[in-house]
C-alpha cells in the first residue's frame, strides 16, 4: 500500500508548525527594518564574562508588552526579562503548550453553551528576582491590566480579548468585574473562552499571559476574585482591580499611576522593569545598549531533547488532552542560564563581523544584507542559517488620497523591480515574495508543496501511538488519496506576480482619474508632469514621499529599479532616511504621518492571525492595530474565516489562507518584497547555541555556555 508508507514517513518527516499559538499571534507583526551602513557606539563589555550580543535592529525600548510597540528587537529583550508564561511554543514538537515548569496541572470544560472553562493549577515555587513569589493573582493582573481602559488613556494598545467571557461587558463598564477569570487560591487560575468566539484554529493561545508585578505597576492596588453565584451561568467568579486599603475612597488605579509607574523615562517598567521574572534581570540601559545580570531567582526552562544532529524535527500535535500529559507531581528537568552576564546593542552591517573579530561583539543575530553574510562566512565564523517567518515591505498610509485608489497601489507595485531589488541586496539569500508571508510559514510550506501534508492514516500500528497531526483521521486508501488530491488541488498560483510593467501602471492610473498635471490641466506622458486628480473639491498629486531606515543599503538600488519606473508614469518619490526609532513611532501610529509609505521589515509570530491586521471593526477599536489602516472589508472578512476555523481542520484553514492571500495581492495594502534566510553568526568561545530550535537567541543562549573574552573592560556605570 504506497499511500500508507507514504503516510508513515511523512508523519516521521513533517515540520509543521500547526494549531496552537499564542496570545500574540492575535496582535501585529513585528516591525524590524534592517538598518545597516549607519553609525553605531563602540560597546565595550562591563567584564570579559560577559557575552555582548548584536542585532540589527535598534531597540526602542517598549520592554514590558507589545501594547507600546512590537519590533523584533525589544521582543528579544522581553524574553530575557519576562517568563514564566502559561503557554510555551515547543520547538521540537512544533505546537504551543502548557509550560510544564510553570502549570501543575489543567482540566479543561465545555458547559451547554459551549463556553470553555480551562482550569490551570500553577506550581508554588515561582519567584519574581526580588525573591516574592509569584502566584494566580499576578497572571489575573496581567490580563486586567493588558485590556485596561487606564492604559490606553496614557497612549497604549490595549489587548482586545472578546474571546473571554464577560470581556464586552466588563470593557463597557455594564459589569465592574471580568467575569471570565477567576482566582480560585492563591495557585489555581479559571480562564473561560465565549463560545461566540469559537472555534478558534489557535485556541490554546488564547490563554498566553505571562505574571506581572502589582506591587511595581499598580501600588497601592489589589486584585479582587469575588464570588458571583447569581451573574450569568453561575460560574461563581469574576475579577478586578481594587484599592489595597479599602478605606481609600478614592480609586488608586488611574491612568495618572500608570503614566507615572510604566512610562516615567528613567524608572518607568516599559523601558527599565525593575522586578520581573524571567531569566535575567536588567542592569542597564542607556537607549542603545543594555546590560543584563543572571536572575537568582529564576527557576530554569524545560530541558530540550532534539532529536537528531542538534536539529528539533518532527512536528507532532496532541489531540483529545484534557490533563497535563505525564505525572503532575513531577516537575520536568530545569535548566538555568550559565551565563552570568548579557549585553545586547545595535550592529553595524557594515562593521559586526570586524566586531566579532575584534572582540566588540560575540554574536551577531538576524543578519540579512548579502555583502555581510558573504563576509561572516568567509571570516570562517561559527554560524547558522535558517529561513525566515516574515518579509522586506512597502506599506501604506492608507488613508491619505494619494494611496487610496487600488489602483495607484498596484501602479506603485508595476513600477517596482522586486527582483532586482532582492537580487541587489540580499545576494542570493533572498526571494522575492508575492503576499503576506514568509518563506518559512507552514501555510506557504503546504500551499506550494514543499511540504507533506498532514494527513493522519489509522492502521494497527498506530493505536498504538496517541500522537497525530491535526486534523481528520483516514482509514482507507481511497481515502487517503481523496484527501492528497485535495491538497494537490491548493497553490498560490493566482497571485499577481508584479514586477515591471509601465503600460499597465499608466492604464491603471487613467482608469483611476489620475488624468491631470499638478497645475489641473491634462496630463502629458513624458512631459515631467507630476500626475494629479480631483478628491473631494481638491486638486491632489502624485508628489510622494517614503519613509526608509537611515543608512539602509536598499536605497543604493531604489533608483534604478523603482524611481526611474514610477517617474515614467507620472509619480514623483522623495525618499526619507529616518532614525529606526523615529520609523517606528511613525509605524506604529505613536507620532503623525508624515510619509505616504514607510519601507520596512517585519518577522512574524510563529503563526499570524491577520483579523486584526488588517481589522475595519472600528466599533470595537481594532484599527489601532490595524497600521496600515486598510478599509477593504472582503480583506478582513476572508481573515476572520481563517481565525474561525475548526482547530482539527488544517485543510480548510490553509485553503482559507489562500483566498486571503489571493485578496491580499490584489488591494495591496502594502507590497510584499521579499522573505530571505537569516544567518547568526558567533565565536568558537559560545558553545550549544542552537538558533533553529528556538524561536530567537535570547531563548537559545539559556542552554549555551560562554567561556569568556580576553579582551579590555569598561568599569559598569553607577
Amino acid at each position: 500500500m504506497k499511500g500508507v508508507n507514504t503516510m508513515k514517513s511523512m508523519r516521521k518527516h513533517l515540520s509543521l508548525l500547526l494549531a496552537l499559538t499564542m496570545l500574540l499571534s492575535a496582535l501585529p507583526a513585528m516591525a524590524g527594518g534592517e538598518p545597516d551602513g549607519i553609525h553605531t557606539p563602540d560597546i565595550v563589555r562591563w567584564d570579559k564574562d560577559e557575552l555582548v550580543v548584536g542585532h540589527p535592529t535598534v531597540t526602542k525600548g517598549d520592554f514590558f508588552t507589545e501594547m507600546f510597540g512590537n519590533d523584533t528587537a525589544d521582543i528579544d529583550v522581553r524574553a530575557m526579562l519576562h517568563g514564566y508564561n502559561i503557554i510555551h511554543w515547543d520547538e521540537n514538537q512544533g505546537v504551543y503548550l502548557f509550560d510544564e515548569s510553570v502549570v501543575k496541572d489543567v482540566l479543561n470544560v465545555t458547559d451547554k453553551l459551549g463556553n470553555k472553562t480551562y482550569y490551570i493549577e500553577l506550581y508554588d515555587d515561582l519567584y519574581y528576582s526580588d525573591g516574592s513569589p509569584i502566584t494566580a493573582w499576578d497572571y489575573a493582573f496581567s490580563l486586567l491590566l493588558m485590556m485596561s481602559p487606564e492604559v490606553e488613556q496614557i497612549g497604549g494598545k490595549i489587548y482586545r480579548a472578546e474571546h473571554i467571557l464577560g470581556y464586552n461587558e466588563y470593557l463597557t463598564g455594564a459589569l465592574p468585574y471580568l467575569t471570565g477569570v477567576g482566582v480560585l487560591d492563591d495557585y489555581q487560575l479559571a480562564i473561560t473562552l465565549d463560545h461566540e468566539f469559537l472555534p478558534y484554529f489557535f485556541e490554546l493561545g488564547l490563554l498566553l499571559c505571562a505574571p506581572y508585578p502589582i506591587k511595581v505597576i499598580a501600588p497601592g492596588c489589589k486584585v479582587m476574585s469575588d464570588g458571583l453565584e447569581d451573574y450569568g451561568n453561575g460560574y461563581g467568579y469574576g475579577i478586578y482591580i481594587a484599592n489595597e486599603d479599602p478605606s481609600v475612597a478614592e480609586p488608586v488605579y488611574t491612568a495618572d499611576l500608570l503614566r507615572q509607574t510604566i512610562l516615567d523615562p528613567e524608572t518607568g517598567y516599559n523601558s527599565h522593569p525593575s522586578v520581573v521574572s524571567g531569566p535575567y534581570t536588567l542592569l542597564g540601559y542607556d537607549g542603545v545598549t543594555l546590560h543584563f545580570e543572571r536572575n537568582p531567582y529564576f527557576k530554569g526552562v524545560p530541558l530540550k531533547t532534539y532529536k537528531s544532529g542538534d536539529e528539533p524535527n518532527g512536528i507532532w500535535v496532541i489531540e483529545g488532552t484534557t490533563l497535563m500529559d505525564g505525572n503532575s507531581e513531577a516537575q520536568p528537568a530545569l535548566i538555568k542560564p550559565s551565563i552570568e552576564k548579557v549585553a545586547f546593542t545595535l550592529a553595524n552591517n557594515d562593521t559586526m563581523i570586524k566586531d566579532i573579530q575584534s572582540g566588540k561583539l560575540d554574536l551577531v543575530n538576524k543578519v540579512v544584507y548579502g555583502p555581510t553574510i558573504d563576509e561572516g562566512r568567509a571570516a570562517g565564523l561559527k554560524n547558522k542559517d535558517y529561513p525566515r517567518i516574515g518579509l522586506s515591505f512597502l506599506t501604506f498610509t492608507y488613508e491619505w488620497p494619494t494611496v487610496h485608489d487600488m489602483q495607484v497601489r498596484q501602479a506603485i507595485a508595476w513600477c517596482m523591480d522586486r527582483d532586482a531589488l532582492t537580487r541587489e541586496y540580499c545576494k542570493g539569500y533572498g526571494v522575492r515574495v508575492d503576499g503576506y508571508y514568509g518563506i518559512e510559514q507552514w501555510e506557504y510550506l503546504l500551499a506550494t508543496h514543499k511540504m507533506e501534508y498532514p494527513i493522519n492514516f489509522e492502521d494497527e500500528e498506530d493505536k498504538e501511538d496517541d500522537r497525530h497531526y491535526q486534523g481528520v483521521h483516514l482509514h482507507t486508501e481511497t481515502d487517503y488519496e481523496k484527501a492528497a488530491r485535495l491538497w494537490d488541488g491548493l497553490s498560490l498560483d493566482n497571485l499577481t506576480v508584479y514586477h515591471v510593467d509601465t503600460a499597465k501602471a499608466n492604464v491603471l492610473l487613467n482608469d483611476a482619474g489620475w488624468t491631470l498635471n499638478e497645475k489641473g490641466e491634462t496630463y502629458t506622458p513624458g512631459s515631467g508632469d507630476i500626475r494629479s486628480k480631483m478628491v473631494d473639491g481638491e486638486l491632489v498629486s502624485l508628489d510622494l514621499s517614503m519613509m526608509y531606515p537611515e543608512g539602509n543599503h536598499i536605497v543604493d538600488h531604489l533608483q534604478e529599479y523603482f524611481i526611474d519606473n514610477l517617474n515614467a508614469c507620472g509619480i514623483r518619490l522623495t525618499l526619507v532616511p529616518t532614525p529606526m526609532q523615529d520609523l517606528f513611532y511613525s509605524y506604529y501610529r505613536e507620532t503623525e504621518r508624515t510619509t505616504d509609505m514607510i519601507y520596512l521589515a517585519t518577522d512574524f509570530h510563529v503563526i499570524v492571525d491577520p483579523s486584526i491586521t488588517y481589522s475595519t471593526d472600528t466599533t470595537a477599536n481594532h484599527q489601532i492595530w490595524n497600521n496600515t489602516y486598510s478599509d477593504d472589508e472582503r480583506l478582513y472578512y476572508l481573515a476572520v474565516e481563517m481565525r474561525k476555523t475548526d482547530p482539527r481542520d488544517v485543510f480548510d484553514y490553509v485553503s482559507k489562507w489562500v483566498a486571503f492571500q489571493e485578496r491580499y495581492n490584489e488591494v495591496l495594502p502594502t507590497i510584499p518584497i521579499y522573505s530571505n534566510v537569516y544567518y547568526d553568526f558567533w565565536v568558537p568561545n559560545l558553545s550549544n547555541y542552537i538558533i533553529t530550535g528556538h524561536v530567537t537567541w535570547s531563548q537559545a543562549i539559556l542552554e549555551s555556555s560562554f567561556s569568556g573574552r580576553s579582551v579590555p573592560t569598561a568599569t559598569p556605570a553607577p
